[in-house]
């Protein structure tokens, strides 16, 4: 049986591409002119996932500004939201929402459609989930428009981003949740974390059962300038909870982890049928490219705990959630790619000749 293999989404963008976003942003370049730029960076990193070897691909998120604010043009923003601390002690901070109603002013359609356009190859889309997007709405509340609406609001444009993906043939649609595992953090008693994934299932009960098989979410400790905001909570307090989402797919960050049995362990315990749990193989932060033996070990080491039908394989995060976050290469993160497409293969076949 063929061990599925996907990337989580973003690819670092090329030293063009990030100054054709400056000198835009500074007013100093055509919208034509910088759409041309990403036009430019878009069909290359395409091409280069395909040259991976990988079935399934995604646009790097080239002309997305964070993995997490796409939705956010045209929306009254302030820049003092909820700030999130890495390990290294750099941080990002989130926009506050200062009126309503809540809307998405772009839909990661748009991305899935412009990918589509390059390539013959199936293409996954990943999304923001709107336990992200709940940080923006401020504890004092807005004027005229109560936190219960907004909420309404919020859940009705997640369905809407996630169905315009599934219309339009994605692959498979990705619910980035980094903020999983950093509300554990935040509330060790686990409130935080149990008010988003019920938001988050909310979302999800806008579609059928044979739909849900197609949306998965990811979790991570962030990842960041080479730092995490959360590695440091024991997933055994995230996982249980991760898994009540009612969804089809799960990526699982694990290749960073000290204690992968521990995970793999875990996981074993809560998987359902007909769920397949995507482990990390390779790290993101880490500078040094994984070999192609080295991630064919990884899954096997996974298959010891999660059947065959259930088990694909995935990068442990994005390679640059923040399009400014110029920590790993493009290089870099490509052979990493090129090494998990080749070592799933490995151990794909090392476990089709031991059947």
């Amino acid at each position: 049986m063929p061990i599925q293999t996907e990337p989580i989404g973003s690819i670092p963008r090329s030293a063009e591409l990030l100054a054709a976003m400056q000198a835009y942003d500074a007013g100093k370049l055509s919208a034509e002119d910088f759409h041309a730029a990403q036009e430019v960076a878009l069909k290359d990193t395409i091409r280069r996932m395909e040259e991976t070897g990988s079935t399934v691909i995604t646009d790097g998120e080239q002309t997305k500004p964070s993995f997490a604010t796409y939705p956010l043009m045209g929306l009254s923003l302030a820049s003092d939201g909820v700030t999130i601390p890495f390990a290294d002690g750099h941080t990002r901070q989130l926009p506050r929402l200062t009126e309503g109603p809540f809307r998405y002013g772009i839909h990661a359609v748009s991305y899935l459609k412009e990918a589509q356009r390059h390539t013959n190859r199936p293409v996954k889309q990943a999304v923001i989930s709107a336990s992200a997007l709940s940080l923006l709405y401020p504890q004092g509340g807005i004027p005229n428009y109560p936190r219960d609406q907004f909420m309404e609001d919020l859940v009705a444009a997640a369905q809407q981003d996630i169905r315009g993906c599934l219309d339009a043939n994605a692959a498979c649609v990705q619910i980035d949740f980094t903020e999983g595992r950093l509300s554990l953090k935040l509330d060790p008693s686990g409130g935080l974390l149990n008010s988003f994934v019920e938001l988050n299932n909310r979302v999800l009960s806008g579609f059928s059962e044979s739909e849900r098989r197609k949306i998965g979410v990811h979790t991570c400790p962030g990842g960041d300038r080479d730092s995490t905001h959360s590695a440091d909570v024991d997933y055994a307090g995230l996982l249980p909870t991760l898994f009540t989402l009612n969804i089809g797919r799960f990526y699982v960050q694990l290749a960073s982890e000290r204690d992968r049995k521990k995970v793999l362990k875990t996981i074993r315990d809560l998987i359902k049928p007909g769920q397949i749990v995507f482990v990390g193989v390779t790290d993101p932060i880490n500078p040094s490219v994984e070999s192609a033996d080295t991630v064919r070990d990884r899954v096997l080491e996974a298959a010891k705990f999660i059947p065959l039908e259930s088990l694909g394989t995935t990068d442990d995060c994005g390679f640059s959630p923040f399009a400014d976050d110029t920590s790993t290469s493009r290089e870099t993160a490509f052979a990493k790619i090129a090494s998990r497409v080749q070592g799933t293969a490995m151990a794909e076949k090392t476990l089709r000749v031991a059947a």
